[in-house]
């Protein structure tokens, strides 16, 4: 279980939900952990007190808004000071909500266009030359709907499209030293201002497996692009329970 001892691992957005069951997965397999935060400012430093119980000084947090491209060299540079290196960056930070053909703002585009894949492309060009002194790796959060559009959602899913195509833009880029990958999660976890049961039962009905998976899920399936797959670059899994088999 400490495959990744002596490893950093940054993952963006883990407060809460994936990033946190990502961080946790990484640190019980030995890693020195990075909680990055916006807002949740209470969730992060709980997670890493809990985390620093387990394994003393094991756990960093940093805040900061990933959208203000001036903010990002001086995260990792405070990263390195503190760790000394970088080995993993997972861009998981994510804004997610409707937008409406017809009332789409410049306010939505630049939103979720910078969270979704401005963001990850700016902060993957800060961490490269720390990754690459380490032969290190970078895993993106995608989405199933980046290979198809979600209805209500087109600023969401030309965002996901575009960071699909920065993987696989970056695995090219930064071969042989740095791996760039990706995971597409499908029905992981509900927004938290969605309640809609029918909403809800209808697209775990179009699923293969005919549930809704879990953080868990996806951090597994995080930690195997991490760990194990050594000759793998370029490449976005699914990880949705065969929705995508839905036509």
């Amino acid at each position: 279980m400490n495959r990744l001892k002596n490893k950093v691992a940054l993952v963006t957005g883990s407060a809460r939900r994936i990033g946190a069951a990502t961080i946790r997965l990484l640190h019980q397999h030995g890693a020195e952990v990075v909680v990055h935060y916006h807002h949740s400012q209470d969730e992060a430093k709980a997670l890493c007190h809990e985390l620093n119980q387990q394994r003393a000084d094991s756990c960093l947090s940093v805040q900061s808004d990933l959208t203000q491209l001036d903010e990002l060299a001086p995260l990792i540079k405070h990263i390195i000071e503190q760790k000394g290196r970088l080995d993993i960056l997972v861009n998981n930070a994510s804004s997610f909500y409707p937008t409406a053909l017809g009332k789409i703002t410049a306010k939505d585009w630049d939103n979720l266009i910078g969270s979704n894949l401005k963001a990850p492309l700016f902060l993957s060009q800060a961490a490269m030359p720390y990754l690459k002194k380490h032969k290190g790796c970078i895993v993106n959060l995608v989405d199933i709907h980046g290979f198809r559009p979600m209805k209500n959602y087109p600023v969401y899913s030309i965002a996901k499209a575009g960071l699909l195509m920065l993987t696989q833009s970056l695995a090219r880029e930064l071969a042989p030293e740095i791996r760039v990958n990706g995971i597409a999660p499908g029905a992981i976890l509900w927004p938290e201002d969605n309640e809609n049961q029918t909403d809800q039962q209808e697209l775990l009905a179009k699923t293969a497996l005919k549930r809704a998976g879990s953080p868990e899920d996806i951090a597994n399936a995080i930690l195997f692009l991490v760990q194990d797959a050594d000759y793998i670059t370029g490449q976005v899994i699914p990880v949705d329970g065969g929705r995508m088999l839905n036509h």
